[in-house]
């Protein structure tokens, strides 16, 4: 269309200048004439020629740079698409390992079926048999009873004496019997606990969002306590004397949760939080509800403690040895997620001195999470500024210890991560969240998490 336009314009200009001659005609040579229009035809074209340069070149630059634009959105979208279809095919071949091994315990819980049947006819064998027995018990109390008044002959004490060899023989059988039937069911517990450890793991995969994972409701649990929230009416306690830990509170006959000043043997006084529960209190060392208090912190921070004991708060290292140190205690995690799921896990653990940077080592007990620490571990604390070695040892990203946590290797679990909410698009940065990651599992986004403490042995402080 320019160059039209262009063209055009020297049309018009040539056609003027000739009429602009035309008067000189007479009076000029033709030889002269024709030398100036040329001359002037060859300035109208080539200044045409010169902004048409001009034009077509700042269009090649200007579809350039689109084309430039585009090949980077494509590169971006060939690495996109990559790696979806990496994470796919690892979603792919977990979920045929997961469904195989499905098929194997349900194979399983057939067998077990069976088994409970048979259990069940036994059952119904042995009571059919203890009514037989009841009324041969109740047959020898009438012969007691006449025995009382006539004495027995001999024939009758020999009837006596192989009746009772025969109650107590029965009796034994009965004993074994149901130390089978304890063991069988001891047995259809473990394996219900694998199919729905495994049905667990089968939804999780089927969901395509993070914020999916959530915990399954296991209805035999016992429902587990509110996690800490704000309590503006709070009471500080004060105890009569040096109480060594929440424990020993308890103890003394105080049942309500709260702030209480205690002082473990060898320590200062300072103030805790109390949860009274399961006929006991805890102290709590941890507590996080709603992302309202910045987790990363500095060493010395995370050493004596930061955060409101009615809201979010961290205890603090050497207040937390301070009080283990006293004798073995064990650590409870209780953890709830966005659909308001709630689990726990609890360990047998011992907490090392500042010397050696609170080593934490740990045995599982109960619970009804799979384990993501590691046991039998030495687990040093670290933070940002403290003793990040473990890192380059073990060769792990630069953001797998973003933030501070109990490490011993690469593991994906901290508590003390970043406060993430739950959003539609885009991933979240897992290996600095607040996850709970078992070694072999899916990531558990956390909503809230609570740790504390307490004697193994709970009279130990009367």
């Amino acid at each position: 269309m320019k160059t039209i336009l262009i063209f055009l314009f020297i049309a018009s200009i040539s056609a003027t200048a000739e009429k602009d001659n035309s008067s000189f005609d007479s009076a000029a040579p033709p030889e002269v004439k024709s030398r100036f229009a040329m001359l002037d035809d060859v300035r109208i074209l080539a200044n045409g020629l010169l902004q048409l340069g001009h034009g077509l070149k700042d269009f090649v630059h200007k579809t350039k740079g689109q084309m430039n634009d585009i090949f980077q959105k494509l590169n971006i979208f060939d690495k996109s698409f990559y790696e979806l279809s990496l994470q796919t095919s690892e979603i792919k071949e977990e979920e045929e390992q997961l469904r195989q091994t499905t098929a194997r315990l349900q194979i399983n819980n057939e067998e077990i079926k069976n088994l409970s049947q048979e259990m069940n006819s036994k059952i119904e064998y042995l009571i059919q048999n203890k009514i037989q027995l009841q009324e041969k018990v109740w047959g020898l109390e009438d012969k007691v009873t006449k025995l009382a008044i006539i004495q027995p002959t001999m024939h009758e004490t020999n009837e006596i004496s192989s009746l009772k060899a025969f109650v107590e023989q029965q009796d034994n059988h009965i004993k074994q019997l149901l130390k089978i039937v304890e063991d069988q069911h001891a047995q259809l517990d473990r394996q219900h606990s694998q199919i729905m450890e495994l049905e667990d793991k089968l939804n999780h995969l089927e969901l395509q969002e993070i914020t999916e994972n959530s915990f399954i409701v296991d209805q035999t649990e016992p429902e587990a306590t509110p996690f800490l929230v704000h309590n503006s009416t709070a009471v500080k306690y004060k105890f009569d004397g040096a109480a060594p830990d929440c424990t020993a509170l308890y103890n003394s006959g105080i049942r309500s949760s709260g702030i209480y000043t205690i002082k473990p043997n060898g320590s200062e006084a300072f103030d805790v939080y109390c949860e009274m529960k399961f006929g006991s209190s805890w102290t709590v060392i941890q507590n996080r509800v709603d992302g309202s208090l910045d987790f990363n912190q500095t060493w010395d921070t995370y050493e004596h403690g930061f955060g409101d004991l009615n809201e979010e708060f961290w205890l603090g290292l050497n207040k937390t040895y301070s009080i283990t140190k006293q004798g073995d205690y064990i650590l409870r995690i209780e953890l709830q997620d966005w659909k308001d799921n709630k689990r726990y896990i609890e360990y047998a653990f011992s907490l090392g001195s500042p010397k050696t940077d609170y080593i934490l080592q740990l045995s599982r007990i109960s619970g009804n999470i799979p384990n993501a620490l590691p046991e039998q571990t030495e687990l040093k604390f670290s933070t940002t500024d403290h003793d990040m070695d473990i890192a380059n040892n073990f060769n792990c990203p630069e953001n797998y210890l973003g933030t501070s946590w109990w490490h011993s290797e690469c593991e994906e679990t901290n508590l003390n991560g970043k406060y993430v909410t739950p959003r539609s698009r885009g991933r979240l940065d897992r290996r600095k969240g607040l996850y709970w990651k078992p070694k072999k599992g899916r990531y558990y986004l956390l909503k809230s998490t609570k740790i504390m403490i307490h004697p193994t042995d709970l009279k130990s402080f009367d």
